[in-house]
Order: structure tokens, then C-alpha cells, then sequence
């Protein structure tokens, strides 16, 4: 079991006004990225909505991507799509080349944001977490994704807009000191 102190660093009344700054500035990338994952929730488990939703995360990761094989992104893809578990969704996508914890969970939350939702530097941050390179293990993922599944009920709020409001705060606030 993995230990974590998460700890919300701003009140659950913020939520919406930082989401909604989020949204000013990146609707357009989450827009193309949502569209890719709705198509590979739909059947197109192609490279091209892959890149789509790894550049919205990641822009450096793109080229490793081409290390696989068609082949290999669709089924993986496919077999995320299918999973029965979280950990078997994350853990497949990590077989891929290119696709460490962070990029596979912003492919699943692109596929499924109801479910899933995006770890990185700047959600921790949000979170308490001040370690800009934690072991973003699949354990790690998933004790943080049933925090901000705890979170989101709590704060009356959807995953996507808690997830948007993290990176936004840690923008606002943490960041720019660093």
C-alpha cells in the first residue's frame, strides 16, 4: 500500500474560477485531445489520435511513440479501452514506448474524464506534494486518482474540472517560484 499525505491547498469554493481560467487559456488542446480519446473510445485506436492526446500532455514524448507499431498502439489502446481495472488500463498503456504514469493517465482521462483524471508535477503540487519528481508508480497513480475521486465528491465537482483547477492553482501560485 502506498502512504500519501494529499492535502488540498486551496478551498473547494475555488475550484470553479480556477477551472474556468484553465479553460480560458487551454479549451483548444483539451478540446482536440477529448475528440482524440472519444475516437479511440469509439474504435480508432490509431497513432494519430495517440500523438493527438500525447501532445496535449507531452509535446517531448511524441517521437518516442514512433518506436511502436501500429499494431502495438491499437491493441494496447483497445485493451485499455476494455479493462476491467484501473491498473490493468494504466499498466498496458506503460508497455508502450513513449508512455510512462503521467502520459498514460492523461490518455485515459482524454478516452474516459468521468474515470480517469491527469497526474503531473502541478496536480501534486495542488495537492501538498512539493517533490517535482515523485515515483509515479501505477500504485502511486492510483492511490492519488481515488483522492481525487474522494475530492471531486466532496467538493461537488467533476474530475476534469477538480484536474483543471490543480494545474491552474499550481500555475497561480507555485510554479513560477520555482
Amino acid at each position: 500500500m502506498v502512504s500519501n499525505h494529499f492535502a488540498l491547498q486551496f478551498d473547494c469554493s475555488e475550484i470553479e474560477g480556477l477551472a474556468n481560467r484553465y479553460v480560458e487559456q487551454y479549451q483548444g488542446e483539451d478540446d482536440k485531445a477529448r475528440r482524440a480519446g472519444r475516437s479511440i473510445a469509439d474504435g480508432d485506436c490509431s497513432l494519430e489520435n495517440l500523438k493527438t492526446i500525447v501532445a496535449w500532455k507531452s509535446k517531448r514524448r511524441i517521437a518516442l511513440l514512433d518506436k511502436n507499431t501500429e499494431s502495438e498502439i491499437a491493441d494496447a489502446l483497445r485493451l485499455a479501452v476494455n479493462a476491467g481495472t484501473e491498473r490493468s488500463a494504466i499498466a498496458v498503456l506503460c508497455g508502450l514506448n513513449g508512455v510512462e504514469v503521467p502520459v498514460a493517465s492523461a490518455i485515459l482521462t482524454a478516452i474516459s474524464p468521468e474515470k480517469y483524471t491527469i497526474i503531473d508535477f502541478r496536480a501534486l503540487e495542488s495537492l501538498g506534494i512539493s517533490d517535482r519528481s515523485p515515483s509515479y508508480s501505477i500504485d502511486y497513480y492510483l492511490a492519488y486518482l481515488r483522492e481525487c475521486r474522494k475530492l471531486s465528491k466532496q467538493c461537488r465537482t467533476n474530475l476534469r474540472t477538480l484536474d483543471r483547477a490543480l494545474w491552474q492553482w499550481s500555475t497561480e501560485n507555485l510554479s513560477a517560484t520555482r
